[in-house]
């Protein structure tokens, strides 16, 4: 069962931006689960990129995109954000929102399934 799914890629220059979405299925599972975003650039490992925990105060960055993307929640429209600026072209990758264990120095994978994720192209 999609309980969450991502939109928002697409293909963008060198320093642009975009702002990816992740729409949850059910509001309950805002209010069970920190969310966090993978990403996976082919040929690489799946890498942690961020996440925000349950009431939104705590949030973790991978150093990569550290001052260039903020993740935040909005609940009333079932929705965890990443704010991407100031786009790398090592940003280039598939994209996945999932459920996580969260804390500032940590993202963990929870789930043992993976969405569709979405695509983004950095690329002059």
């Amino acid at each position: 069962q999609v309980q969450l799914v991502e939109s928002g890629g697409g293909l963008v220059q060198p320093g642009g931006s975009l702002r990816l979405s992740c729409v949850a299925s059910e509001f309950s599972l805002l209010q069970k689960y920190a969310i966090g975003w993978f990403r996976q650039a082919p040929g690489k490992e799946r890498e942690g990129v961020s996440c925000i925990n349950i009431p939104g105060h705590l949030s973790y960055y991978a150093n990569s995109v550290k001052g260039r993307f903020t993740i935040s929640r909005d609940n009333a429209k079932k929705t965890v954000y990443l704010q991407m600026n100031n786009l790398k072209s090592e940003d280039t990758a598939v994209y996945y929102c999932t459920t996580v264990g969260c804390d500032p120095h940590n993202i963990e994978h929870l789930s043992d399934t993976w969405g569709q994720g979405t695509q983004v192209t950095v690329s002059s």
